[in-house]
């Protein structure tokens, strides 16, 4: 009972493509699977350690003995070491005994581990992710919700803090008990997708998921494997996508975990000046390491393949593409010509992107949270891109933001903060973001960035929401800011879902759900969302009275809306050039009283065929106060409807 035998699941074929850094599917391999051997059952173990003097198993079947259940090392020099210990099930508790050449023993959790228990120094799980999946239908058909010519309003959210066990509210809901409250409520309010704060094992709750130790383990704060699957599977089932935030930027110092796994800078750059996360106190994959791409790639992998996610958002990419992120002069270490772009992460993520749309193609979307400049982030690898879907929109969340925060009397000193945006907004495949990093460390909520007193501040935030959900790329907003959260995020407790018996708060959410829908059957909105024909400047530089007038286009010439931004609370007449023959009808008001707004109707009061705004035809409006309108031009210009009454005056 409970000997180890030798037994390997690996081919010569899968050490190659190890070593080389190609193996994209190493979960199948390392770890530990439950298995027979000559008819015996058992747990096949394997774990790459190359520096490691000995490696055993140990763990709750062997009273965390070092000495009892010894790994084999392979012969090929892999750095593998492996064998079968039989009569062990799922749920026995593990960990890696290494013996390094100093003669330290290391304790340490499976790298692949799909399971940990939940605590700093956690033990890792023999378990499965054998899950009978009911979305088929989904899978089949998400390239069109994932589509860049579909609409894509994202939810994000942190599991932890979005809602609480209301009969303890110190005790996590599980993810079932998530999924009965989660998807009626993206399904009400129009969401398209969700995308989950890290839900890989963490053993640091203030780390927000980000520090993350069992990358292949979701985490047990909420329950089993089996458990998060059943979460996106009923995502999935009422056709919601499922975005997950993905972290191959770095990993903490725990001494259970990856850090100096083997007693060697094992997955980590051995040049602390590389290696070491200064503002984050972690550690930086070496990316240049095969064995260590084919990991995080295999990872990426992992979470597309076996928990049918449809998307990975990648965190901190910023940081993995600038040698000099967060260091001083002197603290960093040119590239090979002298720049300050880490080549090897470039080379990563482009080989990351290649393959994960290589196996999925258009039916998952990477997206980069990136900051800065960096070029060509979402073009084509074969390009000299980087190949991700999208990037995170964060110079228009900072101008948006600066701007709302203004007076209004202010707002004509930085007018063209909204209008910079068009200047760049189709050199990538652009997210734009309200998300969970702008609502915490003193930063305020979103509706306590406004100014002004209550009314001013809700108004100013429902027309920003206005200006956001129709202005070209993908939406993402946080939990909390559909419906005014007033306090900052604290990860510690629930949202304050209370706040909705108050008519601004129940106000603002019907607005946002109402966005979601129109962002949603409004083709114009989202059919050239990524590309130039889809956005025209009707009114850009109105800075005296803080007015801006955009046109959002569809594929159809007839398809158009025209968007108004009034950013003021005056409630004045408004004239604006449109084409010849259109006609319009008002669809949407942010100052309707169904939103809490004051009710002043932006009534169209007359149209003049005059030379306005380089327009044949002139259109006016009352405008609300604090407000976005949104206008449609009717099915039918006057010229087609001239048209079709000749056609039937010659069939007379």
């Amino acid at each position: 009972m409970n000997s180890v035998r030798t037994y390997s699941l690996f081919t010569d074929q899968d050490i190659y493509l190890f070593r080389e850094g190609k193996h994209y599917k190493l979960y199948d391999k390392f770890g530990a699977h439950s298995v027979e051997r000559e008819g015996i059952p058992g747990v096949y173990f394997s774990v790459w350690a190359p520096n490691a003097k000995n490696v055993s198993v140990i763990g709750n079947f062997n009273g965390w003995n070092h000495s009892v259940h010894p790994l084999f090392p392979r012969w090929d020099g892999s750095g593998i070491w492996e064998g079968f210990i039989d009569g062990l099930t799922w749920g026995t508790l593990y960990k890696y005994a290494i013996e390094t050449h100093s003669g330290e023993i290391l304790e340490k959790s499976d790298p692949y581990a799909l399971s940990w228990e939940q605590n700093l120094q956690a033990a890792s799980l023999v378990s499965t992710t054998w899950y009978e999946w009911n979305d088929r239908e989904w899978l089949e058909n998400r390239w069109k919700k994932n589509s860049l010519h579909a609409p894509l309003s994202v939810y994000e959210l942190h599991l932890a803090s979005w809602m609480k066990n209301e009969a303890d509210p110190e005790k996590y809901l599980n993810y079932r008990e998530i999924a009965e409250r989660l998807v009626p409520y993206i399904m009400d309010m129009g969401f398209t997708h969700v995308e989950l704060m890290p839900v890989m094992e963490y053993p640091y709750d203030p780390s927000w998921g980000y520090q993350i130790t069992g990358f292949f383990a979701a985490t047990s704060r909420f329950g089993s494997p089996q458990d998060l699957m059943f979460l996106i599977d009923e995502l999935h089932r009422h056709n919601i996508g499922v975005i997950l935030d993905w972290v191959p930027s770095h990993f903490p110092g725990d001494a259970n975990g990856l850090h100096q796994f083997d007693g060697s800078y094992l997955y980590e750059h051995s040049d602390p000046k590389r290696g070491f996360h200064p503002e984050w106190k972690s550690y930086i994959f070496d990316y240049g390491k095969n064995e260590v791409k084919a990991f995080l790639i295999s990872n990426a992998m992992f979470w597309l393949d076996r928990y049918h996610a449809d998307g990975l958002r990648v965190d901190a990419v910023t940081s993995m593409l600038h040698l000099d992120y967060a260091r001083n002069e002197g603290e960093w270490v040119p590239n090979i010509y002298g720049g300050n772009v880490n080549l090897e992460a470039q080379s990563f993520l482009q080989d990351f992107n290649t393959a994960v749309y290589k196996e999925f193609g258009d039916h998952i979307m990477t997206i980069a949270e990136e900051s800065s400049d960096f070029p060509m982030l979402t073009k084509p690898v074969h390009s000299g891109g980087v190949g991700f879907g999208m990037k995170w929109m964060m110079g228009w969340m900072h101008d948006t933001l600066n701007y709302f925060k203004k007076d209004p009397s202010e707002r004509k000193h930085v007018h063209h903060k909204l209008t910079f945006a068009s200047m760049y907004m189709y050199n990538e495949n652009y997210m734009m973001p309200l998300s969970h990093d702008e609502v915490v460390h003193g930063k305020a909520s979103l509706v306590y960035k406004m100014p002004g007193d209550e009314w001013q501040k809700f108004a100013n935030l429902r027309a920003l929401y206005v200006y956001m959900f129709t202005h070209p790329g993908a939406k993402l907003l946080f939990m909390g800011n559909e419906f005014g959260q007033t306090g900052e995020w604290n990860f510690t407790r629930s949202l304050d879902w209370h706040l909705l018996q108050h008519p601004v708060h129940k106000g603002l959410q019907a607005l946002v759900k109402d966005l979601n829908h129109l962002y949603t059957s409004e083709t114009a909105l989202y059919e050239n969302q990524f590309n130039g024909y889809g956005f025209e400047w009707v009114e850009a530089d109105d800075t005296e009275n803080s007015v801006l007038v955009y046109l959002r286009k569809g594929k159809k010439k007839e398809d158009v809306l025209m968007v108004i931004l009034n950013l003021t609370p005056r409630v004045f007449d408004y004239k604006i050039g449109v084409s010849a023959g259109s006609h319009w009808e008002i669809i949407f008001n942010s100052d309707d009283v169904q939103y809490a707004g004051s009710g002043v109707e932006p009534d169209l009061f007359s149209e003049q065929f005059e030379d306005y705004m380089n327009h044949q035809k002139s259109i006016s409006i009352k405008l609300s106060p604090l407000s976005g309108i949104i206008l449609r031009r009717k099915g039918r210009t006057y010229k087609q409807k001239r048209i079709n009454q000749h056609k039937e005056n010659n069939r007379k």
